[in-house]
């Protein structure tokens, strides 16, 4: 079964991102080994062509903040690099915000903010706050504009300690809060984020999310968010785009993704006594000690609350609660028969 896509829910505000079939096709030279390869290669060049991204279509709203996931390879940064200006599509169409990218890229990119969480936007040798005057400079910022935006993200982001310090010397969560207000000192509506917490401690991811979160509700900024995180995901959008050897698996909420896909859950259950032996039709027992049980049931075949019911005529209940299997095993389960259902169909 390859999954069809399920869509998030209509909105009432405006499309700023509107993708169409789009596709991104490299080629890649095939090159022979050794000294006679070397020759070979010079007389007949080979190449062999790679389907980036195929066939990829969604629409993202205005206000929206949506994670774009997958496991490397699948075409995350492709599609980023070509929403951004950077890569021009084999085929399909792109609009954001009225232009297309890589058509109108002067114009397109003041209208937008990127931040890249494995490389800065900033001048290395420079202070932090020379690098902000330059962004300035080169986005033509009102004075009064970007002083605002600079007070309100140095107070946010707690720029002021290296606001001085040049951007060689910064620490990893330093720098991608820097780069951060960067991105929105110009007050692009859209906002473009590629591993934004990689490689960072607990407290910076978390001082980042709310920064994000910020950003998105107060000032209703249009987040596109790729990132291997899924806690990210968790707590920052409310629609995932999960893209997998360069087609689009998923579109919808994680609420959805759950019960589309989440498979099998867990009900702790702490009994009044101790109970000899526990049996309830539609679960297994997952573990048991003392007087907690914990069972495991599908999803699809019983509901929490039908479960507590049965168990709750046989025996004398203190307490329970149920567990939601973990997101990233949700991801992984459908990567995971993607995969089996394109190797069984490439072997038939």
């Amino acid at each position: 079964m390859v999954y069809g896509i399920t869509k998030a829910p209509g909105h009432d505000m405006n499309e700023i991102i509107v993708v169409e079939h789009l596709s991104k096709v490299f080629k890649v030279a095939r090159h022979q080994r050794g000294f006679g390869g070397s020759i070979k290669n010079l007389l007949n060049t080979k190449s062999t062509e790679i389907k980036a991204v195929d066939q990829v279509s969604f629409m993202i709203g205005e206000g929206e903040c949506v994670g774009y996931i997958g496991p490397n390879g699948a075409g995350k940064s492709t599609t980023i690099k070509m929403l951004t200006g950077l890569l021009v599509p084999s085929s399909g169409k792109i609009h954001v915000s009225g232009y297309v990218p890589w058509r109108e890229r002067q114009k397109y990119v003041g209208n937008i903010g990127v931040v890249f969480g494995q490389r800065t936007t900033l001048w290395w040798d420079l202070p932090v706050i020379e690098s902000f005057d330059l962004l300035q400079h080169i986005y033509k910022i009102p004075g009064d504009r970007y002083k605002a935006n600079l007070d309100e993200f140095r107070a946010l982001l707690d720029l002021d300690a290296f606001l001085n310090t040049p951007v060689r010397a910064l620490s990893l969560g330093q720098r991608m809060r820097a780069d951060l207000c960067a991105a929105l000192l110009h007050s692009p509506k859209l906002l473009f984020l590629d591993e934004p917490t990689i490689g960072l401690d607990v407290v910076a991811k978390e001082r980042i999310r709310q920064f994000i979160r910020s950003v998105n509700l107060e000032r209703r900024t249009t987040i596109l968010l790729t990132t291997h995180d899924l806690s990210d995901v968790e707590k920052l959008c409310d629609r995932t785009l999960i893209i997998d050897r360069g087609k689009i698996l998923y579109d919808g909420s994680l609420d959805a993704l759950q019960q589309r896909f989440g498979g099998k859950r867990i009900l702790v259950v702490d009994f009044a006594e101790l109970y000899p032996s526990v049996q309830v039709e539609g679960a297994e027992i997952k573990q048991s000690d003392g007087r907690r049980t914990m069972f495991c049931f599908e999803r699809g075949n019983i509901t929490a609350s039908e479960l507590i019911q049965r168990l709750s005529q046989r025996y004398r209940i203190q307490d329970l609660g149920v567990l939601e299997p973990e997101i990233e095993d949700t991801v992984r389960r459908i990567y995971e028969e993607q995969l089996l259902v394109s190797d069984s169909s490439s072997q038939g």
